[in-house]
Protein backbone atom coordinates (compact mmCIF):
# COMPACT_ATOMS: atom_id res chain seq x y z
CA UNK A 1 0.00 0.00 0.00
CA UNK A 2 2.87 2.23 0.85
CA UNK A 3 3.80 2.29 -2.83
CA UNK A 4 0.44 2.50 -4.82
CA UNK A 5 0.31 5.60 -1.89
CA UNK A 6 4.09 6.75 -3.32
CA UNK A 7 3.14 6.29 -7.01
CA UNK A 8 0.20 8.58 -6.51
CA UNK A 9 1.86 11.11 -5.03
CA UNK A 10 4.09 11.21 -7.56
CA UNK A 11 1.23 11.32 -10.43
CA UNK A 12 -0.75 13.92 -8.99
CA UNK A 13 2.82 15.94 -8.64
CA UNK A 14 2.63 15.40 -12.57
CA UNK A 15 -0.32 16.35 -13.12
CA UNK A 16 -0.10 19.73 -11.53
CA UNK A 17 2.69 20.17 -13.51
CA UNK A 18 1.21 19.22 -16.72
CA UNK A 19 2.06 21.98 -18.76
CA UNK A 20 5.95 22.38 -17.56
CA UNK A 21 6.04 18.57 -18.33
CA UNK A 22 5.04 19.25 -22.22
CA UNK A 23 8.09 20.79 -22.81
CA UNK A 24 9.50 17.18 -22.05
CA UNK A 25 10.03 16.09 -26.19
CA UNK A 26 10.52 12.44 -25.06
CA UNK A 27 7.00 11.91 -22.94
CA UNK A 28 4.68 11.77 -25.69
CA UNK A 29 7.10 8.89 -27.12
CA UNK A 30 7.23 7.30 -23.68
CA UNK A 31 3.16 7.28 -23.31
CA UNK A 32 2.80 5.85 -26.67
CA UNK A 33 4.40 2.89 -25.96
CA UNK A 34 3.15 2.06 -22.70
CA UNK A 35 -0.21 2.44 -24.29
CA UNK A 36 0.82 -0.60 -26.51
CA UNK A 37 2.06 -2.42 -23.02
CA UNK A 38 -1.30 -1.54 -21.42
CA UNK A 39 -2.86 -3.16 -24.91
CA UNK A 40 -0.38 -6.88 -24.55
CA UNK A 41 -1.10 -6.80 -21.14
CA UNK A 42 -5.00 -6.39 -21.00
CA UNK A 43 -4.79 -9.46 -24.63
CA UNK A 44 -2.93 -11.41 -21.91
CA UNK A 45 -5.06 -11.80 -18.95
CA UNK A 46 -7.42 -14.58 -19.69
CA UNK A 47 -10.02 -12.57 -18.24
CA UNK A 48 -10.51 -9.77 -20.26
CA UNK A 49 -8.24 -10.49 -23.36
CA UNK A 50 -10.99 -12.52 -25.71
CA UNK A 51 -13.79 -10.23 -24.93
CA UNK A 52 -11.67 -7.13 -25.67
CA UNK A 53 -10.61 -8.45 -28.57
CA UNK A 54 -14.24 -9.33 -29.67
CA UNK A 55 -15.12 -5.66 -28.52
CA UNK A 56 -12.23 -4.25 -30.81
CA UNK A 57 -13.47 -5.84 -34.12
CA UNK A 58 -16.26 -3.82 -35.05
CA UNK A 59 -15.92 -1.07 -33.38
CA UNK A 60 -14.55 2.47 -34.05
CA UNK A 61 -12.26 3.62 -31.81
CA UNK A 62 -10.01 3.20 -29.10
CA UNK A 63 -9.07 4.86 -26.06
CA UNK A 64 -5.89 3.50 -24.25
CA UNK A 65 -4.59 4.89 -20.47
CA UNK A 66 -1.76 3.19 -19.52
CA UNK A 67 -2.10 4.98 -15.63
CA UNK A 68 -5.05 6.37 -14.02
CA UNK A 69 -4.32 7.25 -10.62
CA UNK A 70 -7.31 8.10 -7.98
CA UNK A 71 -6.79 8.89 -4.56
CA UNK A 72 -8.37 10.87 -1.68
CA UNK A 73 -9.83 11.09 2.00
CA UNK A 74 -12.94 12.37 1.50
CA UNK A 75 -12.16 14.57 -1.60
CA UNK A 76 -10.57 13.10 -4.39
CA UNK A 77 -9.47 13.48 -7.51
CA UNK A 78 -7.90 11.54 -10.15
CA UNK A 79 -6.17 11.53 -13.42
CA UNK A 80 -3.90 10.57 -16.47
CA UNK A 81 -3.46 10.91 -19.85
CA UNK A 82 -3.81 8.51 -22.94
CA UNK A 83 -4.04 8.42 -26.89
CA UNK A 84 -7.04 7.83 -29.04
CA UNK A 85 -6.57 5.93 -32.62
CA UNK A 86 -9.47 5.92 -34.79
CA UNK A 87 -10.73 2.89 -37.61
CA UNK A 88 -9.90 4.55 -40.89
CA UNK A 89 -12.14 3.70 -43.91
CA UNK A 90 -9.75 0.32 -44.86
CA UNK A 91 -10.09 -0.78 -41.71
CA UNK A 92 -6.59 0.13 -40.62
CA UNK A 93 -5.96 2.14 -37.42
CA UNK A 94 -5.10 5.93 -37.61
CA UNK A 95 -2.18 7.78 -35.87
CA UNK A 96 -2.15 8.48 -32.06
CA UNK A 97 -3.85 11.52 -30.28
CA UNK A 98 -3.58 12.75 -27.41
CA UNK A 99 -6.03 13.33 -24.28
CA UNK A 100 -6.40 13.89 -20.77
CA UNK A 101 -8.38 11.90 -18.54
CA UNK A 102 -9.48 13.65 -14.87
CA UNK A 103 -11.92 13.70 -12.12
CA UNK A 104 -12.77 15.39 -9.50
CA UNK A 105 -15.45 14.66 -6.90
CA UNK A 106 -16.39 15.00 -3.18
CA UNK A 107 -18.05 12.03 -1.25
CA UNK A 108 -17.04 8.98 0.93
CA UNK A 109 -14.12 7.71 -0.23
CA UNK A 110 -10.41 6.71 0.97
CA UNK A 111 -7.60 4.70 -0.27
CA UNK A 112 -6.46 5.28 -3.76
CA UNK A 113 -5.62 3.07 -6.97
CA UNK A 114 -3.69 2.90 -10.05
CA UNK A 115 -5.53 1.70 -13.28
CA UNK A 116 -4.53 0.89 -16.66
CA UNK A 117 -7.67 1.31 -19.37
CA UNK A 118 -8.79 0.12 -22.78
CA UNK A 119 -12.12 2.21 -23.61
CA UNK A 120 -13.47 0.91 -26.73
CA UNK A 121 -15.59 3.51 -28.61
CA UNK A 122 -18.84 1.34 -30.63
CA UNK A 123 -20.21 4.70 -32.30
CA UNK A 124 -19.37 7.45 -34.75
CA UNK A 125 -21.17 9.90 -32.15
CA UNK A 126 -18.90 8.89 -28.97
CA UNK A 127 -15.80 9.42 -31.54
CA UNK A 128 -16.28 12.55 -32.82
CA UNK A 129 -17.56 13.55 -29.02
CA UNK A 130 -13.90 12.72 -27.82
CA UNK A 131 -12.46 14.29 -30.54
CA UNK A 132 -13.95 17.79 -30.57
CA UNK A 133 -14.50 18.15 -26.81
CA UNK A 134 -14.41 17.48 -23.20
CA UNK A 135 -16.88 14.83 -22.44
CA UNK A 136 -17.96 13.32 -19.06
CA UNK A 137 -18.62 9.24 -18.26
CA UNK A 138 -22.98 9.26 -18.01
CA UNK A 139 -23.45 12.83 -19.27
CA UNK A 140 -22.24 12.97 -22.55
CA UNK A 141 -21.00 8.91 -23.33
CA UNK A 142 -22.65 6.09 -22.30
CA UNK A 143 -20.17 4.23 -20.42
CA UNK A 144 -20.66 0.19 -20.07
CA UNK A 145 -17.90 -1.79 -17.80
CA UNK A 146 -16.28 -4.96 -19.16
CA UNK A 147 -14.14 -7.89 -17.75
CA UNK A 148 -12.75 -5.56 -14.76
CA UNK A 149 -9.41 -6.70 -13.07
CA UNK A 150 -9.74 -6.75 -9.07
CA UNK A 151 -11.01 -3.76 -6.96
CA UNK A 152 -12.66 -1.50 -9.99
CA UNK A 153 -16.42 -0.63 -8.39
CA UNK A 154 -17.97 -1.96 -11.62
CA UNK A 155 -20.31 -4.20 -12.91
CA UNK A 156 -18.71 -6.98 -14.71
CA UNK A 157 -20.96 -7.73 -17.47
CA UNK A 158 -20.79 -6.22 -21.36
CA UNK A 159 -23.90 -4.82 -22.05
CA UNK A 160 -25.07 -3.45 -25.54
CA UNK A 161 -25.98 -0.14 -26.88
CA UNK A 162 -23.81 1.94 -24.89
CA UNK A 163 -21.23 4.37 -26.18
CA UNK A 164 -18.13 2.77 -24.94
CA UNK A 165 -16.89 -0.50 -23.21
CA UNK A 166 -13.71 0.11 -20.49
CA UNK A 167 -11.99 -2.79 -19.66
CA UNK A 168 -8.97 -1.94 -16.83
CA UNK A 169 -6.58 -3.40 -14.52
CA UNK A 170 -6.03 -2.13 -11.42
CA UNK A 171 -3.83 -2.17 -8.17
CA UNK A 172 -4.78 -0.64 -4.81
CA UNK A 173 -7.83 0.02 -3.06
CA UNK A 174 -10.34 3.00 -3.57
CA UNK A 175 -13.85 2.70 -1.53
CA UNK A 176 -16.90 4.57 -3.21
CA UNK A 177 -16.65 6.48 -6.47
CA UNK A 178 -16.45 4.54 -10.21
CA UNK A 179 -16.47 5.80 -13.61
CA UNK A 180 -19.55 8.29 -14.06
CA UNK A 181 -18.47 11.72 -13.65
CA UNK A 182 -14.90 10.44 -15.04
CA UNK A 183 -13.92 13.33 -18.09
CA UNK A 184 -11.60 13.20 -20.97
CA UNK A 185 -11.02 16.11 -23.34
CA UNK A 186 -8.11 16.52 -26.17
CA UNK A 187 -4.60 17.35 -25.09
CA UNK A 188 -3.96 19.50 -28.50
CA UNK A 189 0.00 20.66 -26.60
CA UNK A 190 0.96 17.01 -26.69
CA UNK A 191 -0.11 17.32 -30.30
CA UNK A 192 1.50 19.38 -31.64
CA UNK A 193 4.97 18.30 -29.21
CA UNK A 194 4.75 14.69 -31.48
CA UNK A 195 3.76 15.79 -34.63
CA UNK A 196 5.91 18.83 -34.46
CA UNK A 197 3.21 21.47 -35.38
CA UNK A 198 -0.47 22.52 -34.35
CA UNK A 199 -2.68 19.54 -35.17
CA UNK A 200 -5.91 18.85 -32.99
CA UNK A 201 -7.71 15.41 -32.61
CA UNK A 202 -9.57 15.28 -35.65
CA UNK A 203 -6.88 16.35 -38.04
CA UNK A 204 -4.76 12.99 -36.65
CA UNK A 205 -7.83 10.21 -36.64
CA UNK A 206 -10.98 11.04 -38.41
CA UNK A 207 -9.09 12.92 -41.46
CA UNK A 208 -5.81 12.72 -40.85
CA UNK A 209 -3.86 15.59 -42.60
CA UNK A 210 -0.90 14.58 -40.80
CA UNK A 211 1.39 11.14 -41.71
CA UNK A 212 1.59 8.14 -38.91
CA UNK A 213 4.82 8.25 -37.72
CA UNK A 214 6.80 5.32 -37.23
CA UNK A 215 7.10 5.88 -33.84
CA UNK A 216 3.63 4.53 -33.34
CA UNK A 217 3.71 1.57 -35.54
CA UNK A 218 4.04 -0.62 -32.87
CA UNK A 219 0.56 0.31 -31.16
CA UNK A 220 -0.70 0.42 -34.44
CA UNK A 221 0.51 -3.21 -35.28
CA UNK A 222 -1.15 -4.53 -32.10
CA UNK A 223 -3.85 -2.83 -32.24
CA UNK A 224 -4.55 -4.39 -35.68
CA UNK A 225 -3.61 -7.63 -34.49
CA UNK A 226 -6.30 -8.03 -31.72
CA UNK A 227 -9.01 -6.00 -34.03
CA UNK A 228 -8.70 -8.57 -36.57
CA UNK A 229 -8.36 -11.45 -35.06
CA UNK A 230 -11.43 -14.45 -35.14
CA UNK A 231 -14.36 -13.46 -32.76
CA UNK A 232 -14.46 -16.01 -29.71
Amino acid sequence: MTRILAIIAAAFLGIAGATASAADADRPQQLVNEARTTLDTLNKDNNIGPNLKNALIKSKGVLIVPSFVKGGFIVGGAGGSGVLLARLADGSWSAPAFITMGEASIGLQIGGSVSEFVFVINNEKALNAVIAKKVTFGADVELAAGPFGANIGAQTSMATGKDMWAFARSQGLFAGGALDGVYIEPRNDWNALYYGQKVDAKQITVVPTVGTLRDADELRTTLQRMSTAGAM
